[in-house]
């Protein structure tokens, strides 16, 4: 627009020159420009001289004021458009370039040879980067001194005497300058921890540190009390999770994701696992203060917590198993669990029992089965295993072979103890209710199982006949699956049933069943309670014949011994005394088993009747 008012004022100026010329000829022939200088653009003024006017008409142009007013402001626009454009030249290197390509758009100008100089002023070499060399975990780890370390830990231990805190905030701190130097990209740990596998992971970082240093944090760990070390864990593993949690993962609506690592908190780690590693049990006393809290549950923390248990594990087994199976387990691998996470909390299980192997992970876990009264394996944890091993044939995914593989395992520590105890009757009557529930479901599988299950409380607990007693009512079909498998593996089941409690509970049971086929309005639920009501009869019918079968057993002794005596003229009194004695001494020994043991009587009361007759026979051969 500046350059087409400088046409527009040109224009004018030149047709004014004119009209005064043809008007003023005759008047002033000298000189036919009469002073005034045509305004051309810029693309032709700079190749066109300017016209010479000659000295006599200066003066008269001078003396004469007609267009004196016109002239200078015409001088004045000219000389505010190339200041403008001479202010544009002095802008930016790509602004000026942009100009002058608009310039030579425009008038077809050399303003490009113009502009090089100017731009070639602007750049300024570059400074070439100084790269850092790349300190690599190994690479900082191998320069930490065990003798040095152990002179910190001493200072410390000597300037914050009282205040344990402190000073594991001063050893995390020193491990913080040994890796200060270690990138983000040295140690990606959020991306290891996520793509590789469980084996591989446990030991990171701890493999690259050397032996004497890891002794020397031990052992001054071991002498710090287990509320600090409790509160220190928690520390680290919040540090670890807050840092997770502000990590961009990408860029919303887009494919691409930003790869983006958290800082390389390489001596957190390190002095978690040492500390997890040496008092394992610190994180077991945590568990109430962890397990179901929000911040440390989710996908992308799971596998910083699989870690940590996992670092337990190393000191302590069954530390490790405990966590796994108290909180892990129940809040990630019920029904609704993501197959991620399933794969990664049965590969955390799967090598607490191959470590170091099986045989030896069987034995240390057994051992500790039942720990502070607590058992190793609770019920809700073995209901939801045996769930996921016997599941509905249309349900079977990848990991149910994983969870039949160690379901022997998990059901040997949820029903270990020593029979009659404490832990065990609790733990029967917890797996009950768990069992029914079991039984109502639709799969033959997990019925049987739980059949067993529900039979072996029986065998544990007086009181798991009162709870059947209470449940029968609304668990009919489950009480037929019970009393299916007594009636048909009577003979292994009977010695192990309480008969008395067995008894009066089948007793009560069929008084219910008469009530419930009452009310039953369902052919179904009738045909059940009917087939549970034949059942009842069969095994009171069986328990009866028993007791029947004891009575005749204890009379034939009793006649065999009167016809021994009797029929024996020259009797060795003393020795067959002793004799019949040695056998009747057996029956108070077998009577006592009888409640448990009611089934073998008879046979062992038959092979001491042989054994009376056989001995008066050979008495009355002796004739």
């Amino acid at each position: 627009m500046a350059m087409d008012d400088v046409a527009f004022a040109a224009g004018s100026s030149s047709a004014s020159m004119d009209a005064f010329a043809a008007s003023s000829s005759s008047a002033a022939p000298t000189d036919s420009s009469h002073g005034w200088q045509k305004v051309l653009p810029r693309k032709n003024r700079k190749h066109a001289a300017p016209a010479a006017a000659p000295a006599s008409a200066a003066p008269d142009l001078a003396k004469s004021n007609v267009f004196e007013g016109v002239d200078k402001r015409s001088q004045e626009r000219h000389r505010a458009i190339r200041a403008a454009r001479d202010a544009a030249d002095e802008a930016d290197g790509s602004i000026a370039a942009w100009g002058a390509r608009s310039d030579d758009d425009e008038y077809g100008s050399d303003s490009d040879e113009a502009a090089k100089p100017q731009a070639e002023e602007v750049k300024k070499p570059k400074k070439p980067k100084v790269k850092k060399p790349k300190v690599t975990v190994a690479d900082a780890a191998a320069l930490i001194d065990a003798e040095n370390l152990a002179a910190h830990l001493i200072d410390v231990s000597a300037s914050y005497e009282n205040q344990e805190g402190i000073q594991l905030m001063r050893f995390a701190d020193y491990f913080g300058r040994a890796f200060a130097n270690v990138s983000a990209a040295q140690f990606p740990w959020a991306k290891m921890f996520k793509e590789s596998p469980m084996s591989k992971m446990v030991e990171v970082p701890l493999n690259h540190v050397p032996e004497p240093v890891c002794k020397t944090a031990s052992d001054w760990i071991n002498q710090r009390s287990s509320d600090a070390l409790g509160e220190f864990v928690l520390w680290c593993i919040d540090s670890i999770m807050s840092e997770l949690s502000g990590q961009p993962l990408g860029v919303k609506g887009s494919k691409k994701v930003v790869q983006q690592t958290p800082k390389a908190q390489v001596a957190i780690f390190v002095v978690l696992a040492l500390t997890l590693r040496r008092k394992p049990d610190v994180l077991v006393n945590l568990f109430p203060k962890v397990v179901g809290n929000s911040k440390y549950l989710g996908q992308e923390k799971l596998p910083i917590i699989a870690w940590v248990i996992n670092q337990a594990s190393q000191g302590d087994l069954v530390s490790g198993m405990f966590y796994w199976s108290h909180s892990l387990f129940p809040a990630l691998c019920a029904k609704s669990g993501n197959p991620q996470s399933r794969d990664l909390v049965l590969q955390l299980l799967e090598r607490f029992l191959t470590t170091p192997n099986a045989s030896k992970a069987r034995g240390i876990l057994l051992n500790g089965a039942v720990r502070r009264g607590e058992r190793l394996v609770p019920a809700g944890t073995f209901d939801l295993f045996m769930r996921g091993a016997f599941p509905v044939p249309n349900a079977r995914v990848k990991a149910t072979e994983r969870f039949e593989a160690a379901y022997p395992i998990i059901k040997e520590l949820a029903l270990a103890g020593p029979p009659g105890s404490k832990t065990v009757r609790q733990a029967s009557q917890q797996l009950l209710p768990l069992a029914v529930k079991a039984m109502q479901e639709k799969n033959a599988e997990l019925s049987r199982e739980a059949a067993d299950i529900f039979i072996w409380c029986l065998t544990q607990s007086s009181e798991c006949y009162k709870q059947w007693d209470k449940l029968h009512p609304e668990n009919i079909g489950a009480s037929v699956a019970v009393l299916s498998k007594i009636t048909s593996d009577w003979k292994t089941l009977a010695p192990k049933l309480n008969s008395e409690a067995l008894k009066t509970t089948l007793k009560s049971l069929k008084a219910k069943n008469e009530v419930a086929l009452e009310e039953a309005e369902d052919s179904g639920k009738k045909a059940s309670i009917k087939e549970a009501d034949k059942l009842c009869k069969v095994i009171i019918g069986r328990l009866s014949r028993g007791a029947t079968c004891l009575k005749g057993s204890l009379l034939v002794i009793a006649l065999a011994a009167a016809a021994g005596f009797a029929l024996s003229p020259n009797l060795d009194l003393p020795a067959d005394l002793a004799m019949v004695q040695e056998h009747l001494a057996m029956v108070p020994e077998h009577l006592a088993m009888v409640p448990e043991h009611l089934a073998m009587v008879p046979e062992h009361l038959s092979v001491l009747s042989e054994k009376l007759q056989a001995m008066a026979s050979e008495y009355l051969g002796s004739f």
